[in-house]
């Protein structure tokens, strides 16, 4: 999968034409990139938030070409096209009008990406005229600007909860693979991707087994599942994970998750410490109350008197319930507020089922390697998560939401 962390690239590789084309490739500065689609896609006598607007929907769009290697884990040698069916619009050797060249330069490392995800919003935008689509109208941004609409109110209009992601870190282009072979023996973090992408695309092909726990270790389990991956999408079935194999991953968990689509299910990666300090209480909301309630949703399914819980993220009445049943079951005061001494007893009770028979490895990762020092409280290192706890039961008859493919 492409890195945990997402990057600007210094120069990004567009083919002229759509991707099958016998077309040139050029390669250009990202910024260069953006300004000459920004210079050809919009006006520049339109309102400046509205060109903010669009500007940052044409850099999270290439951003999110690139996060996820869409043509690169294809077998192409570029990045984006410059056809406006597949991508955007890219004139070789234009020039820029100054205006928006100028906000480029302040926004080119900005990006667009659903709260609690990872990866940047494949944000597609159409003009809105002669052509409409699901994402951001270009004429249509321009009207929303002079009805005194900032960018961030222009881009929710269209996107609906998005959040802006500022200085984004910037490097060369490199590729997500990780140069070597990966095979029996080998372990490390290129390995917890492999099994951690190997479980998520196992949801939509059955016959690929479950690698648990996710350890970052390339044993019998791992070999397995690459070799029955291998077997489905027709590749050499050695149960070595080289480029074709390390690529076939790529592509295939973008698609099984729309990761390149404007709906996709997200990618979220955490760094967990199973510790705590500050109490936690009603009207809380963040990670660690997450944290809470995963912990509290698996006491549930042992515990009767603990009531089951979603895991929103939100400290609310229901949450607020759960820990009560659980200060109740356990001797704690009845306070509903979460201080060291109940996280400790909920950790505890917890860890006792967890260890045992209901550990969830695609959305906490378990590592060898302790982390933060010799806190055995801090297990869980920050790894490539591919999927959530969905916060409630599964039983027979429940499936997963079948995905679309959406081209622009």
């Amino acid at each position: 999968m492409p890195p945990v962390t997402p990057y600007v690239p210094q120069r990004i590789t567009v083919h002229l034409g759509a991707p099958d084309s016998n077309a040139q490739n050029v390669t250009v500065s990202f910024v260069d990139y953006v300004k000459n689609v920004a210079s050809s896609e919009i006006y520049p006598t339109w309102e400046e938030s509205a060109l903010r607007a669009n500007i940052l929907a044409i850099v999270s769009f290439a951003l999110n070409r690139v996060y996820t290697e869409f043509y690169r884990s294809r077998g192409y040698n570029f990045d984006i096209t410059s056809s406006t069916a597949y991508d955007q619009f890219f004139v070789n050797g234009r020039s820029y009008f100054t205006n928006v060249a100028q906000l480029v330069d302040d926004l080119f490392n900005d990006y667009l990406r659903r709260p609690g995800f990872v990866e940047p919003l494949a944000a597609k935008f159409c003009n809105g005229t002669t052509v409409t689509c699901e994402g951001l109208s270009q004429w249509g941004s321009q009207n929303l600007a002079k009805q005194g609409y900032n960018s961030t109110q222009i881009l929710r209009s269209y996107y609906g909860n998005v959040e802006i992601v500022t200085d984004a870190p910037i490097r060369g282009i490199t590729s997500s693979y990780p140069g070597i072979a990966l095979r029996r023996g080998f372990s490390g973090p290129s390995v917890v991707v492999v099994q951690a992408s190997l479980n998520r695309i196992s949801q939509n092909y059955p016959s690929i087994p479950k690698i648990s726990p996710v350890d970052g270790i390339f044993g019998a389990q791992t070999e397995a599942a690459v070799r029955r991956f291998q077997e489905v999408f027709d590749l050499e079935p050695d149960g070595v994970v080289g480029k074709a194999t390390w690529y076939a991953l790529v592509r295939i968990y973008t698609a099984v998750t729309s990761l390149s689509e404007l709906h996709s299910q997200g990618q979220r990666f955490y760094s967990i410490s199973w510790a705590t300090t500050n109490p936690i209480r009603r009207g809380d909301t963040g990670v660690k109350v997450e944290h809470l309630q995963y912990m509290l949703s698996v006491l549930s399914a042992y515990i009767r008197e603990i009531p089951p819980l979603t895991v929103d993220g939100i400290f609310g009445a229901a949450t607020e319930n759960a820990v009560l049943a659980a200060q109740r079951r356990f001797g704690l005061p009845q306070t509903g507020v979460v201080n060291a001494e109940t996280w400790d007893e909920i950790y505890d009770q917890f860890s006792g089922i967890e260890t045992i028979s209901w550990r969830d490895p695609e959305s906490f990762p378990f590592t060898s390697q302790i982390v933060g020092g010799n806190n055995p409280r801090n297990r869980y290192s920050r790894t490539s998560t591919m999927t959530q706890f969905p916060g409630g039961d599964l039983s027979m008859g429940n499936q997963d939401p079948v995905s679309q493919e959406v081209v622009r």
